[in-house]
């Protein structure tokens, strides 16, 4: 099972002071609603690429004429979940494969494949009265990363371009990856990567930050959302093999809440979305110091939401 955990960002405890007074139970404002599409109340995790989501996707209903209610930071996970089996909330983003391994107890179901994935957890989904919409193309998850020198000399795109080069490069991370079948093993399996040297890090921390830096380490475990990513001169690399499980964002509702309409417009969302963007957007916030509010209006105003 993959060891990143979807309720819990490196940045989430420094950004949440810039989430306080937008936590829970306010009202959105901005857009042009029309009144008489009735209420949804939007929740999300207590990390700020959540709050980014949870502000779009209520920010774009309410475009189209609903009155939403955010409950932003609710919790992790183990909070949210039950908030929506029981009509507390409406909607939150989710992420495809944590949420599968959620709800079906740890099974093990979660895969690269993304429309895969999304299926499994719908089927577990539709016993609760919940359903997950379209997947986005916008995705949350463990990834490998290089500096943007490294990636020029050696014309690097995808995880596969590391085979023939694996063995004059050292992988960093958390120490658990050597044994964890969706790192170290797993590059070695699905990629035939070996690498010269392993240097136990941090799971995306400053210590592979730093690593990456004084240059001890060649590639590194990060979260392809991350927002330090560009200010660091870091590029992901494709995980063009689907070694990672698909945690793609989409929209997680109680189906008696999830009209046609709600779902397109959520669908249309999640069409637009990209990792690039969160990527970007998590940066404008636990970076720049920008309200979540603000970022999602500036997104969707950017994708002709507003005029």
């Amino acid at each position: 099972m993959n060891f990143r955990l979807g309720s819990g960002r490196t940045l989430a405890a420094i950004a949440a002071i810039v989430f306080a007074v937008t936590a829970c139970g306010s009202t959105g404002g901005g857009g042009t609603a029309s009144p008489g599409k009735g209420t949804l109340t939007v929740a999300g995790f207590n990390f700020p690429e959540s709050s980014i989501l949870a502000e779009i996707y209520g920010k774009s209903l309410e475009h189209d004429g609903y009155t939403i209610t955010y409950k932003l930071l609710l919790g992790t996970r183990e909070v949210v979940a039950p908030a929506l089996e029981s009509g507390q909330i409406d909607v939150y983003p989710g992420y495809a494969a944590t949420d599968l391994e959620f709800y079906n107890k740890g099974a093990g179901e979660a895969s690269g494949d993304v429309t895969a994935t999304t299926a499994k957890l719908n089927s577990h989904l539709s016993a609760l009265g919940l359903v997950a919409l379209t997947p986005s193309a916008a995705v949350d998850q463990n990834a490998f990363a290089v500096t943007k020198a490294t990636q020029t000399k050696s014309n690097l795109t995808k995880l596969s371009d590391l085979a023939p080069i694996g063995s004059q490069l050292t992988l960093g991370a958390g120490p658990e990856c050597p044994t964890r079948p969706y790192c170290q093993p797993g590059l070695q399996k699905t990629y035939g990567i070996t690498f010269k040297a392993f240097k136990p890090l941090d799971t995306d921390g400053p210590l592979t930050r730093a690593a990456f830096k004084n240059g001890s380490i060649d590639v590194g475990l990060v979260f392809s959302s991350d927002g330090d990513l560009n200010s660091l001169g870091l590029v992901v690399l494709q995980d063009d093999k689907h070694l990672e499980n698909a945690d793609n964002v989409v929209p997680i509702m109680r189906q008696a809440a999830a009209s046609d309409e709600v779902k397109r417009v959520l669908n249309a969302i999640d069409a637009k979305l990209t990792t690039a963007d969160l990527v970007t957007m998590n940066s404008q916030v636990s970076i720049q110091h920008q309200d979540a509010d603000a970022v999602a209006t500036a997104w969707l105003q950017q994708h002709n939401y507003y005029s």
